[in-house]
């Protein structure tokens, strides 16, 4: 009954933590949502500048490449995690991503730009660092709403990130005091300079009122240092043998083709979205699609921070999973299908799909993970790092799979057309849900009736 009424660590988070680390994950996400505006403005510039034709192949691996530095890093992240504390990782993140927000917004080459994703995307696999923190600090009754904070918090990022993304970008073409300065010469320096201040006030924050959540007699034993190469090979080990488990395994194979579907969206959305009416698409500026990404945002945020625990305590974690992987199947298949009649209403009920969906199913998932993590007595900073790199994978082969599907079916007719990516992500939903019914999961919830 004991360790039913208190964390793990034997440490409860006051409300200074919790906010924190709601600022550390919304960052996060606003460094990977802020270029989803004009990533590819910022291709097609720089690519003019230095002659180069392929601005498909480097607008792919801009998108990517902040995914493969997490996918690489985030489980190294979450072990060393366990063996130094959560809040020097943490905060060595936040260092990171001040200097590459700035770095990539005054980016003048392609690879300058590369280089600038794939670092913040180092420092930024510290979001496995922030879900451990919180199952260090939280009763199992806590943890779903808890865990839903932190996916408000992504849903809060990803709102800003996109719309500031899109409203910030070239300033000098909208307001005078920017023409002949910086932001002139680089057009998307000052969305990502403020998401460096964001970053700099978290630091603080963070270095005043986090405190650490593991306990020293509590943190892994090993202390030896190994090369990176040893790193990497236990790393794919550590994957391999949770992938191996019967029911993390299958969760995070779940979660792995949750996040595949997810993300095929993010590179084919804004391409359908800006398409010519007389095409099939919407005709979107750049602005309106930033406003789409604010409203998923919006909705994930209200989803997260208000009904997933309510709805937790009713239906219990793996039946809202399952519930939010359908409805954002839906939502992702109708978005080719969109009416320019209505188009804003039409818009709405499907990003609410996605969202709300969206917004079930990440809590959920990051809390039946740590239930059955603590069930089968593993370090659940080990379990996490290896959950956020399977979907930092997902991530890496989503847009690259959507932008490729969409390059070979957008001009063609019939049943192989523009609409084919987004029902590859409706059936990876459906895998997905299907999937979902081999994990057996003992919740500690009591679903009411």
């Amino acid at each position: 009954m004991d360790e039913e009424a208190n964390p793990s660590s034997g440490l409860d988070a006051g409300k200074g933590a919790l906010v924190v680390l709601f600022l550390v994950t919304m960052i996060d996400m606003i460094g990977f949502g802020i270029v989803i505006p004009f990533l590819t403005y910022l291709v097609e510039d720089l690519a003019i500048d230095q002659n180069i034709t392929a601005i498909g192949l480097w607008v792919g691996l801009l998108m990517t490449s902040y995914s493969a530095a997490q996918f690489l890093f985030s489980p190294i992240l979450g072990s060393l995690s366990d063996r130094i504390g959560r809040r020097p990782v943490l905060m060595i993140g936040l260092v990171g991503n001040t200097v590459f927000f700035t770095m990539f917004g005054l980016a003048n080459t392609l690879l300058m730009a590369l280089a600038a994703r794939f670092m913040a995307g180092v420092f930024n696999g510290n979001i496995a660092v922030a879900r451990a923190y919180i199952g260090d600090v939280s009763t199992p009754k806590q943890l779903a709403s808890r865990m839903g904070l932190i996916g408000a918090a992504f849903g809060l990022g990803f709102t800003i990130g996109p719309f500031l993304g899109g409203e910030l970008s070239s300033p000098a073409e909208r307001w005078d005091l920017f023409v002949g300065t910086i932001f002139e010469t680089h057009p998307y320096l000052l969305p990502c300079i403020l998401a460096s201040v964001l970053s700099i006030f978290s630091l603080i924050l963070a270095f005043r009122y986090l405190p650490e959540s593991l306990e020293p007699e509590s943190r892994s034993k090993r202390t030896t240092t190994q090369k990176w190469s040893t790193i990497m090979k236990h790393t794919a080990s550590n994957v391999k043998r949770m992938l191996a488990t019967k029911n993390i395994g299958s969760l995070m194979w779940v979660t792995f083709l949750y996040m595949f579907g997810f993300t095929v969206m993010h590179a084919v959305f804004i391409l359908f979205t800006q398409m010519d009416p007389a095409q099939g698409g919407l005709g979107f500026s750049e602005a309106d699609n930033g406003r789409i990404f604010a409203l998923i945002g919006i909705l994930g945020i209200v989803t997260q921070g208000g009904l997933i625990g309510p709805l937790t305590r009713k239906y219990g974690s793996m039946f809202i999973l399952r519930f939010g992987t359908i409805l954002s199947g839906i939502g992702l298949v109708l978005i080719p299908y969109s009416s320019l009649d209505f188009v804003w209403a039409w818009m709405a009920i499907i990003t609410g799909c996605i969202a709300i969906g969206n917004g079930l199913f990440q809590p959920s998932s990051s809390t039946i993970l740590t239930s059955l993590a603590r069930q089968d007595d593993y370090e659940l900073g080990a379990v996490m790092g290896s959950q956020e790199s399977l979907s930092s994978f997902a991530r890496i082969l989503g847009p690259l799979t959507g932008g490729y599907v969409w390059t070979i079916t957008v001009e063609r007719s019939g049943f192989f057309d523009y609409h084919t990516a987004f029902h590859i992500c409706g059936v990876l939903m459906m895998l997905a849900f299907l999937l979902s019914f081999k994990v057996k999961f003992k919740t500690t919830e009591q679903p009411s009736q």
